[in-house]
C-alpha cells in the first residue's frame, strides 16, 4: 500500500490528509478557535462528586468542568474497566523496583519540602479523608469487585485529557498520566512495563521488555511502542530521557506553586508534529508540506525523533494548491456533505445527533438484476465499504446506526456484516460491529477521541440554531395573525372614560376649579395607545411579503378587514425568515414586543 501524508498550512488553519493508494483515507483540521486539548496535562480541583454517575467533575481552568469517570481514576487496569488499549499489555514488574545503575538520569527530588497540596497532587501523600478512613467514593468492576476511589471535593488532582468536548459534554480526563514519545510511552504513576500487541515476535518482545526494564528509573513504568521494534538501546534511551525531562518539568511547576490553582501543566505537541511522532513509519512514502516554515520545523523534529526517516519529509514549492495537485479537493468537500454517492448509483445520507450518527442507505437508480434481494445485497455491500471509509475520514465516534436496504436471507445479512468488519480493519480507532437486527439496522461503535470533521469546520446556524429547518411561510403568517388578534383585543378592552354625571335638569354638574387647576394644562386621558392605532407598518422577509400580497384578494387584505386596521407592507432582506416587526405610524416606533 502506498501511503502519503500531505500537510497544508494556511494563516488560519492546518490540514493534514493521509492517502492510501492515492485515495483520501483520513483528514484532520487544526483551527485557532478550536483549541486542541488531547494529551494536555492539567492541575485540576475536584468540583463535585456524583456517586450515582460513578464520576467526578474537575475544574481545570476552562469554561466547562472536565468529566472524570471512576474507571479513569485510581490504579485500575484497562482490563478492569473494559477499556481496551491496542498498544498496551498487562505485564508488570514482578519484583519491587531497585536502584538501577543503567537507568536514565533524573533530577533529585526533595519530597520532604513539598506542601501537603503538592504532595497529594503528585500522589506522594494520601488525602486527609482517606488517611482518616472517612467514607470515599466506590466503583464496581467485573474483575476486582468494589474499588475505593481516593477523591474528595476540593482536592487538587493531576489529570490528562483523553477525549475532546462535543455537543454539551465537556472534556473527558483521566488520572492515569502518560507521556507519548516516538518509541516509548512514559507512565509516571505506574510500575508496569508493556509491549505493543502489534509486535508478534516473542523474542523481540522479550528483548524490548528487558531493555526497557534496564533503563527505566525507579517507580516509573512505560509502554514500548510498535516502532521500537529492531531498535537498539541507545535509541530507546534517548527517547526515554526526553520523556523523563518533560515529566520533571511538570513536577517542578507543581512544587514551585505557592497557592496551587487549576492550570495547564503540559501542552502536547502540535497536530503536525504528532503525525511525525506517531505515523511516520517505513510504510509511508513521503510527508509533503506546503509551508516552508512548517517544513523546517517538522524536518528538524524528524531528524531528532527518526533520523533514518527524515529524508521522507519534503517541501512542496509549486504554485498549484497542494490538495488540487494531488486531486483531493473534491474528496475533502465530500467529507462534510450530507449525501455521499455510491459507485453503482446508490447513495448514503448522513444525519448527526448528540447521541449517535445515523446513515440511511438508498439504492437510487441501481437495479441491475431482476431479483430485488440481489440488488439489495450489492448495494448494502458497497455501502458497508463506503461507511467504513467515511467514518474514518470524518472521524465519527460513538454509536453509529446504518439503515440497510431490507434483505430476507440471513446469509446475506451476515455477508454485509463481515464486509463491514473487514473494511474497518484499517481503522486505527477501536471499532465494534454488531449483527443486523430484524428491522434491518446495522449497529456499530467507534471509539470517540476528537470532534468529528463537521463539528470542527462548522458552527450552528444562527437562524435555526442548528436545527436545520425554519418555520414555514404559513406558520409565520399565522404568527402575524395571532399578533394582530392580541393587538385588537387590547384595543377593544380599553374603553373611553364615562362622561360626568348630569344634574336632574339634564345639564352636567359644574364644580368650581381651584386657581392651580385653572392654570394647569388639560389632563391626558388614560386611553390606551392601541385604541387610537388604525395604521401600522409591517416589515417582513421578502419571501413572506410575497405570500402575503399574492392573489386578487390577498391574505394581507383579509387580515386588514378582519381586524379593522390598515397595514402598510414593507420588505426587509436583513430580517430572518421567521422574523417580523410592526411599527406604529403615530408613535414612530416598533411596537412588536408590546403585544
Amino acid at each position: 500500500m502506498r501511503k502519503e501524508i500531505l500537510i497544508n498550512a494556511a494563516l488560519s488553519e492546518i490540514r493534514v490528509a493521509i492517502t492510501e493508494n492515492g485515495r483520501l483515507a483520513e483528514l484532520f483540521w487544526e483551527l485557532p478557535e478550536k483549541e486542541r486539548h488531547i494529551g494536555n496535562i492539567y492541575l485540576g480541583r475536584v468540583d463535585r462528586i456524583v456517586q450515582g454517575m460513578n464520576a467526578a467533575f474537575v475544574d481545570i481552568g476552562l469554561d466547562q468542568a472536565a468529566f472524570l469517570h471512576f474507571s479513569d481514576a485510581g490504579e485500575l487496569d484497562a482490563d478492569d474497566d473494559g477499556d481496551d488499549d491496542d498498544d498496551d499489555t498487562d505485564s508488570r514488574r514482578q519484583s519491587p523496583p531497585t536502584t538501577n545503575p543503567n537507568a536514565v538520569t533524573t533530577t533529585a527530588n526533595d519530597d520532604e519540602q513539598l506542601s501537603d497540596v503538592a504532595a497529594i497532587a503528585l500522589r506522594k501523600k494520601s488525602t486527609p479523608s482517606a488517611a482518616a478512613n472517612f467514607p470515599m467514593p466506590t466503583f464496581f468492576t467485573r474483575r476486582v469487585g468494589e474499588v475505593t476511589i481516593s477523591l474528595e471535593v476540593g482536592q487538587l488532582v493531576m489529570v490528562q485529557v483523553t477525549r475532546e468536548a462535543y455537543g454539551t459534554k465537556g472534556l473527558r480526563v483521566t488520572t492515569k498520566i502518560s507521556l507519548p514519545g516516538r518509541y516509548l510511552v512514559l507512565l509516571p504513576f505506574s510500575n508496569s512495563i508493556g509491549v505493543s500487541k502489534k509486535i508478534w515476535d516473542f523474542r523481540e518482545r522479550k528483548r524490548l521488555r528487558a531493555m526497557a526494564k534496564s533503563i527505566l528509573p525507579d517507580d516509573i513504568g512505560c509502554i514500548v511502542r510498535t516502532e521500537a521494534a529492531e531498535h537498539d538501546d541507545a535509541t530507546l534511551r534517548k527517547d526515554l530521557q526526553d520523556l523523563v525531562t518533560k515529566w520533571e518539568r511538570v513536577q517542578e511547576q507543581i512544587k514551585t506553586l505557592e497557592e496551587p490553582e487549576p492550570m495547564l501543566l503540559h501542552n502536547d505537541v502540535s497536530l503536525a508534529r504528532s503525525f511525525i511522532r506517531d505515523l511516520l513509519t517505513a510504510d509511508v512514502s513521503h510527508v509533503v508540506v506546503d509551508s516552508k516554515q512548517l517544513y523546517n520545523d517538522l524536518k528538524e523534529y524528524a531528524e531528532w525523533a527518526a533520523p533514518h526517516l527524515a529524508h521522507k519529509v519534503k517541501w512542496y514549492a509549486a504554485k498549484e494548491p497542494i490538495y488540487e495537485a494531488f486531486a483531493l479537493t473534491q474528496e475533502i468537500e465530500r467529507a462534510t456533505a450530507k449525501s455521499v454517492p455510491l459507485v453503482y448509483g446508490g447513495y448514503l445520507v448522513w444525519d448527526y445527533t448528540e447521541a449517535m450518527t445515523v446513515v440511511d442507505v438508498n439504492s437510487g437508480r441501481f437495479a441491475a438484476d431482476r431479483d430485488q434481494e440481489v440488488n439489495a445485497l450489492r448495494t448494502n455491500i458497497e455501502a458497508a465499504r463506503e461507511v467504513a471509509r467515511q467514518i474514518r475520514l470524518r472521524d465519527i465516534g460513538g454509536m453509529i446506526v446504518v439503515d440497510c436496504i431490507d434483505m430476507t436471507q440471513e446469509q446475506n445479512r451476515r455477508r454485509v456484516v463481515e464486509e463491514l468488519y473487514r473494511a474497518t480493519r484499517a481503522d486505527r480507532a477501536q471499532v465494534t460491529v454488531y449483527p443486523i437486527t430484524q428491522l434491518g439496522l446495522l449497529q456499530m461503535t467507534r471509539k470517540r477521541v476528537r470532534q468529528n470533521i463537521l463539528q470542527v469546520v462548522t458552527e450552528p446556524c444562527p437562524t435555526c440554531n442548528g436545527a436545520g429547518v425554519v418555520p414555514s411561510v404559513a406558520t409565520v403568517i399565522s404568527d402575524i395573525e395571532r399578533w394582530l388578534r392580541r393587538f385588537t383585543t387590547t384595543r377593544s378592552l380599553q374603553t373611553p372614560k364615562a362622561p360626568p354625571p348630569k344634574s336632574p335638569a339634564g345639564r352636567a354638574e359644574k364644580r368650581f376649579a381651584t386657581p392651580t387647576e385653572k392654570n394647569a394644562p388639560p389632563a391626558k386621558t388614560k386611553e390606551s395607545s392601541a385604541e387610537r392605532e388604525f395604521t401600522l407598518v409591517l416589515k417582513v422577509h421578502p419571501r413572506v411579503a410575497q405570500e402575503l400580497a399574492a392573489g386578487t384578494f390577498s391574505r394581507l387584505a383579509r387580515l386588514m378587514l378582519r381586524f379593522f386596521v390598515k397595514i402598510r407592507l414593507e420588505q426587509d432582506e436583513r430580517l430572518r425568515h421567521e422574523e417580523f416587526h410592526f411599527f406604529s405610524v403615530r408613535r414612530q416606533r416598533d411596537i412588536t414586543a408590546e403585544y
